[in-house]
């Protein structure tokens, strides 16, 4: 019997995944509206941490769900459900997010790295400093990152109107993932 849904693994990962993103976003605002740190406000380290800690587990994340879904591939869809041209679209949708998310949590590390700011992973495994504070190679990652993050909003846009297309469709494409 062939499998029409993605695995349990596959579905725990990709919600992992955008409520990491969404937490992300969100922290991003939060942490970048605070005032500078200076000895009166020196609580700016916790939310850059655990906004550190979060883009370097996306990766994590997205490795086990990247291998899950190449390892444990569901049928394809039915033409009735996507066009081939829709599938390829999909396909490459996918394959730009997961490059996109790995370039703004790289990104984002580097730019860490270069500050001159330590990162303990979840205040418990302390990351090497291999890079030396870099003023310009700060700001350059800072910026890389930034964009490949509005890139990565798009790209979620994108990827939401057509999981609302096929939901609306109810052509089957959303059951798959949803295991309905």
């Amino acid at each position: 019997m062939q499998k029409t849904a993605y695995s349990r693994t596959a579905v725990v990962m990709h919600w992992l995944m955008a409520a990491s993103i969404f937490f992300l976003f969100i922290s991003s605002w939060w942490m970048l509206s605070l005032p500078l740190p200076s000895k009166e406000y020196s609580y700016r380290v916790i939310p850059f941490q655990l906004h550190k800690n979060f883009g370097i587990t996306a990766i994590f994340l997205m490795a086990i769900l990247l291998y899950v879904r190449l390892r444990y591939r569901p049928t394809p869809v039915t033409l009735d459900a996507m066009k081939p041209w829709m599938h390829k679209l999909a396909t490459l949708d996918h394959i730009i997010l997961y490059i996109v998310i790995f370039a703004c949590s790289l990104s984002g590390y580097l730019s860490s790295a270069y500050s001159g700011w330590g990162t303990t992973l979840w205040w418990v495994i302390e990351l090497p400093d291999w890079a030396k504070e870099n003023e310009e190679l700060n700001i350059f990652f800072s910026d890389v990152h930034l964009w490949t993050c509005w890139a990565l909003l798009a790209l979620i846009s994108i990827h939401i109107s057509g999981a609302l297309y096929h939901a609306f469709r109810n052509d089957g494409v959303i059951r798959r993932m949803l295991h309905l």
